[in-house]
């Protein structure tokens, strides 16, 4: 089963392509780069006051990317293309030149038409760092649930792509473990982690027999929320941080109404 993926540049991503490319056959791996924000007199004002008050935020994610960065260097054995947008003619060029059984997306941009309609044997999958459809979009799931007290709702999905905003049919979706112990860095990284480890599971399940694949339209499930980076205020990022220093993360994840609100989310599972 020949792979391509298409996926961000950040050291998460590397980590993801360097996990195929170990077990499977990965062709090749499309980079889309998106370049820097720069400072603005618009923005300049909330930076420095993320940077002030809210840094622990940014703080974690830096950890994590480092923690990539170092235990994962350069590029698996793989063709690599690197792009600006994947959504160009070039790139639809380059992915009909691989002709892959299966492509694997994870942190681009939103994927459109003409690139979203091409065919493959195995299909096109999206990885999201949160639980379709409880909680959807960004800039970040899992800081959103921390924020809103919806410890239960901190997990992964694997997906059927479509042109929508983490809104594909469910393959898998999961709920990550935590002890109530970890700090900020700590529950990034399970998250990521398990992220990954569901993502082979599924791949591992399209070549031995897609036909298990789950398809599940997200509807049939719940309506669920979608979050826009844009709702991420100062308000929500000092709930997040109140959550973590006061100690209600741990309480509620070692009690039993956290574990109850998770086994009532409707999840779906890896077929046997």
């Amino acid at each position: 089963m020949k792979i391509l993926m298409l996926c961000g540049n950040q050291p998460n991503h590397l980590a993801l392509a360097h996990k195929v490319a170990v077990r499977f056959e990965l062709a090749g791996i499309i980079l889309e780069e998106k370049p820097p924000t720069g400072i603005t007199i618009f923005n300049a004002i909330p930076k420095a006051i993320d940077k002030l008050f809210y840094n622990e935020i940014n703080d974690a994610w830096h950890q994590l990317m480092q923690y990539y960065s170092n235990n994962y260097k350069g590029f698996p054995q793989a063709e690599i293309f690197k792009t600006s947008s994947i959504n160009t003619q070039r790139i639809i060029e380059i992915i009909e030149k691989i002709n892959p059984d299966l492509v694997m997306v994870s942190g681009t941009s939103l994927i459109r038409k003409p690139l979203i309609e091409m065919k493959f044997p195995k299909g096109i999958i999206n990885l999201h760092t949160g639980i379709s459809p409880y909680i959807k979009g960004g800039p970040n799931c899992t800081n959103w649930c921390l924020a809103n007290d919806e410890f239960h709702l901190i997990g992964n999905t694997i997906m059927w792509l479509n042109a929508g905003i983490d809104a594909g049919n469910l393959i898998a979706t999961e709920t990550t473990e935590f002890s109530g112990n970890e700090n900020l860095f700590e529950i990034h990284l399970k998250v990521m982690e398990h992220a990954h480890n569901l993502y082979l599971k599924v791949v591992e399940q399209l070549k031995i027999d897609s036909s298990k694949c789950h398809s599940v339209n997200q509807k049939e499930i719940a309506e669920g929320k979608l979050y826009l980076t844009k709702m991420w205020n100062f308000s929500k990022k000092k709930s997040l941080l109140k959550n973590i220093a006061n100690g209600r993360f741990s309480k509620i994840i070692q009690s039993q109404e956290y574990r109850e609100k998770k086994n009532k989310l409707k999840l779906v599972k890896i077929s046997a």
